[in-house]
């Protein structure tokens, strides 16, 4: 059965080499051909300023990697986490003192949708009500309630992708928590791929899917 064209790379951190105007980034992580895209905000909210990968550093984003390991789309948690179909990314890759303007993130704007419609993960993930918000803005034609607490780990059908948004973890209660590992569990029990099959065109029988 076909998938369409993979990355080529074994890179983990930065693998398609983006490179914006600032002092430290802290640049996507993961696996290239990632099933699922974690999108956060910035290094100062959901961290990495010192390790240079997104979620991590900091107690809440410890535990959102343990959920992470509950629901199968890590390996092992850890400074960088051992990875597995999954990929790390922020909004805004830049690590600085300040909180980033909407100039600054309008700028960065680029080498986010670059980097994301190069993995072409099936399941895109955005923690944080300014994730959530941007990825329904951008990537779907969802135009309902866009209240994190609402959406945390509920189903969103959008342009390619499912979309399942996320609150921020230092606000989970231990419902919240297990209600997105139950969540991403179910989903990997059915096939939550976004392709399309085109073996119909092709001479045979078999499926053709590619993305």
């Amino acid at each position: 059965m076909g998938n369409g064209v993979k990355n080529v790379t074994h890179r983990r951190s930065n693998p398609f080499g983006m490179a914006p105007d600032c002092e430290v980034t802290v640049p996507g992580y993961g696996d290239a051909n990632a099933h699922f895209h974690v999108i956060g905000d910035h290094p100062g909210v959901h961290g990495g300023a010192d390790s240079g990968v997104p979620f991590t550093g900091t107690s809440s984003s410890e535990r959102f990697q343990d959920a992470l390991v509950r629901a199968n789309l890590l390996e092992a948690a850890g400074t960088p986490p051992e990875m597995a179909k999954t990929y790390f990314s922020y909004l805004y890759m830049c690590a600085s003192e300040s909180e980033p303007t909407a100039a600054d993130y309008a700028d960065m704007e680029r080498f986010f949708d670059s980097e994301l419609r190069a993995i072409t993960a099936h399941v895109l993930l955005p923690v944080g009500q300014r994730a959530t918000d941007h990825v329904l803005a951008n990537y779907s034609a969802y135009d309902g309630v866009t209240d994190i607490d609402e959406l945390h780990a509920s189903e969103i059908q959008g342009a390619g992708w499912l979309i399942y948004p996320i609150k921020d973890p230092d606000e989970w209660t231990d419902a919240d928590e297990q209600e997105l590992i139950d969540a991403l569990v179910a989903l990997q029990q059915r096939d939550y791929r976004q392709q399309a099959d085109l073996g119909r065109f092709l001479p045979g029988s078999d499926p053709y899917r590619v993305r």
